[in-house]
């Protein structure tokens, strides 16, 4: 029997280990599907550390979509109204290269960007870095990661001194108390969920807190939900945290030794009365005490969260607010505890590790650090100075630079912003305004095409080989077991390309994926994402976890704590020890890398929703993922199954707010805020709190009509790391009386693009 392939599933963060087999095995039938495409096999992998052999439907099928609608050959046009013509990759490079010259010679290279995402691999990502960081001097590369994690990343690196989830997935089975809060975790993350199900039901005494305005499938799994009113995620942490100082639940001893700012913190959560946050949060105050009491007499709390806190205009005030509870509680560190972002994308991980962020640099470093600066312009064998002191155009700092004519060359790569961003009526009249937009994909058509004036082809899952780093910091090899369709290239292959053509042969002197990563983990040596100790060679035979440094052995006497072990009770690391003999979770020692080793607290009282409600807009819309279907459904609106299990998009909303609104179940629904508006299919329902209604994300032009829910969202973003609040924009909602009357006119790129996708077979 043909051995399998070890792989990763190309979707959520959580890092599915999956197994592949060719379509054609001895003594077997191939599978095909309707159109009579053979299928490769796809399974759990049993033997990887994360999912145990556990897969969810999207991973199940992600086979189906391999061969359809595929871009496999460049396409080129002159503008927006012509149609595309075939070229070849010399002619398409060409063009490009020709482009990035002339922008940078008449508006400089700030008017260069790059947008990519976290279906990158790692490898992927650090070439983008180094050719648009270092080579052409320009920090604007951004990812779609801006629109996911980029709050948690902020948060992580304000409280503890560097990015970097501290738990790992064993701790879904060793925790006493599961917070999970503005993350529907079942449908979102359902291995996570899985494991952590699981423990909770064999064990009576660990107790689950849900905090979401929807009584999701996570939610009704909880001894607790709270449906908090949107927007007052901080008013409820504060709350909880008023509650434990005054019950003198606080671990004294580590806020003394291990943290700094405990006092200025203290003296805002005074001002968060149990009445008050009641009121504000729109629960009851007894609950809310029962959310405290379960912190309180827990000695290991785990939270857990994603969009729901990170999409806010308070983004990164909220991640620090949950980190707060646990630096008061002691609850890091230690097996069953700690702060956990669940991450969006197979790789926004390994894309932070690589520099993937306007902001940052490989290896955890930052733009605006002149000794990061200068450790990778050596290790880049670049000049000094080459590297640009401030940060580049996040992702809509690149939307409204082609509204003024800053941006004159916008490079998108793997992700779909004419679905995905914010204020989406105003995202596309701004990318019809580009000078230049250059679009690489696997697919075609995607909205996004619409808008470009260049298709390079891009090699996805199971077609180039790389490494993806997931949740739990476990870095995955991902082999090619497939050919690629057409002339399809790798991401890192075209960059490199360009850079070579650009006349920096030498920095992209690479024969293969592998010489990118050893190239990339040199510049992670000492820094705290270290796995200067990992090569192909070694992840072929197992995922591992970083930090892995290339000694390999650590010898955690030498470390010398700075208590002479006065925390070696709380802070045990024999049983949690990678294969590298490194911890499973950071700060284990109660040391964090800051200067002072210590965790910092922070303040922050609560600012609420960025868009007030009024008379004309009473409702709270708020946006999200289903179990079956992924970001922009490139790829799932492509697998027969999950089209049957979730063939049309919908709004949630609540009887009272139905029956005010005069609006029946089943009923066409239209929905409008400040800026656009969108018709859904009535979906009533008690599990979503009175004043709010749910739309999901995932539909775009190409697969419903009238139904982008961006199309109403704000760009609004937490000032810090500057992550829109996809999560909330205040709405109206009428019943549809006449389904047949006009609706918004989508731009003519979009137009032409649905005739492209009705000729073609899906």
């Amino acid at each position: 029997m043909t051995e399998p392939t070890k792989t990763l599933c190309p979707y959520c963060g959580v890092g599915c280990g999956l197994e592949v087999l060719p379509p054609a095995q001895p003594g077997k039938a191939v599978n095909r599907d309707s159109q009579g495409n053979p299928l490769w096999q796809v399974r759990g992998d049993r033997s990887h550390p994360s999912s145990k052999g556990k897969i969810c439907v999207k991973g199940g099928t992600v086979a189906e979509s391999l061969d359809k609608d595929r871009l496999k050959y460049p396409m080129l046009r002159d503008s927006l109204d012509d149609p595309f013509r075939q070229v070849s990759w010399d002619e398409a490079f060409n063009k490009i290269v020709t482009r990035i010259r002339e922008v940078k010679a008449t508006q400089g290279v700030e008017a260069i960007c790059m947008y990519g995402s976290g279906q990158f691999q790692t490898e992927d990502y650090y070439l983008a870095q180094k050719l648009l960081k270092g080579c052409l001097g320009t920090n604007n590369f951004d990812a779609n990661s801006r629109l996911c994690m980029s709050s948690a990343v902020a948060g992580y690196i304000q409280s503890f001194g560097s990015d970097g989830p501290p738990c790992c997935y064993d701790d879904l089975e060793e925790t006493d108390c599961a917070f999970l809060i503005g993350t529907n975790t079942a449908e979102c993350h359902p291995i996570v969920f899985n494991r952590l199900r699981i423990h909770h039901k064999k064990n009576r005494k660990v107790k689950m807190i849900v905090v979401d305005p929807r009584r999701t499938k996570t939610a009704e799994a909880a001894d607790l939900h709270l449906p908090i009113k949107p927007g007052t995620d901080i008013d409820l942490l504060n709350g909880i945290a008023y509650l434990l100082m005054r019950w003198s639940n606080l671990d004294t001893l580590f806020i003394d030794e291990c943290t700094q700012g405990f006092s200025e913190y203290a003296q805002i959560i005074q001002h968060y009365p149990p009445e008050l946050v009641a009121r504000r949060c729109g629960i009851r105050i007894d609950r809310l005490e029962e959310a405290a009491r379960y912190w309180a007499e827990s000695e290991r709390v785990l939270s857990m969260w994603s969009m729901g806190v990170n999409q806010s205009s308070e983004g990164t005030a909220k991640v620090r607010t949950i980190i707060n509870l646990h630096l008061m509680t002691g609850n890091i560190g230690k097996p069953g505890a700690g702060p956990f972002s669940l991450t969006g994308q197979p790789n926004a991980m390994g894309g932070r590790e690589a520099g993937g962020l306007a902001h940052i640099l490989p290896g955890y470093r930052l733009v605006k650090n002149s000794q990061h600066r200068a450790q990778v312009e050596r290790l880049w064998k670049l000049p000094e100075g080459s590297i640009s002191s401030h940060p580049g155009k996040d992702a809509w700092s690149m939307i409204t630079g082609l509204e003024t004519g800053e941006v004159g060359l916008l490079w998108v790569a793997a992700t779909n912003p004419a679905v995905s961003m914010p204020d989406l009526v105003r995202t596309k009249k701004a990318l019809l305004k580009s000078p230049f937009t250059i679009y690489q994909d696997a697919y075609f058509p995607t909205e996004t095409a619409a808008y470009a004036h260049v298709l390079l082809p891009a090699a996805q899952w199971g077609e180039k080989t790389g490494t993806m780093t997931n949740s739990e910091r476990v870095v995955t090899l991902c082999p090619q077991f497939r050919q690629r369709p057409g002339v399809a290239k790798a991401d890192w292959e075209i960059f490199a390309e360009v850079g070579r053509r650009l006349g920096y042969e030498k920095e992209f002197d690479f024969a293969n994926s592998a010489e990118v990563y050893r190239e990339f983990v040199k510049l992670t040596k000492n820094r705290p994402c270290d796995m200067s100790g990992l090569s192909y060679q070694k992840l072929a035979k197992t995922p591992l976890q970083w930090p892995y440094p290339d000694n390999e052995i650590i010898d955690t006497s030498k470390k010398g704590d700075r208590d002479n072990g006065l925390f070696s009770s709380l802070f045990s690391d024999k049983k949690d020890s990678n294969s590298s003999g490194e911890p499973k979770r950071l700060y284990t020692k109660g040391e964090f890398n800051t200067a002072d080793k210590r965790a910092k607290f922070a303040a922050f009282h609560s600012k609420g929703l960025a868009e007030p409600l009024d008379a004309a807009y009473p409702l709270v819309l708020t946006i999200g993922r289903l179990y079956e279907h992924w970001h922009t459904m490139t790829r799932t609106g492509r697998i027969e199954k999950i089209n049957k299990m979730q063939p049309q998009p919908f709004i949630e909303i609540h009887p009272n707010d139905a029956e005010k609104s005069g609006i029946e179940a089943e009923a066409t629904v239209e929905v409008r805020s400040r800026r656009g508006c969108g018709r859904f299919v009535a979906k009533i329902t008690k599990a979503i709190a009175p004043g709010t209604v749910f739309v999901p994300m995932h539909w775009g032009a190409l697969w419903a009509d009238a139904a982008e829910a961006n199309s109403m969202t704000h760009p609004e973003a937490c000032p810090i790391s500057l992550q829109p609040e996809l999560k909330a924009c205040a709405v109206n909602i009428a019943p549809v009386k006449n389904e047949t009357e006009a609706f918004a006119e989508q731009p003519q790129p979009i137009r032409a693009l649905l005739e492209v996708k009705e000729s073609v077979s899906v």
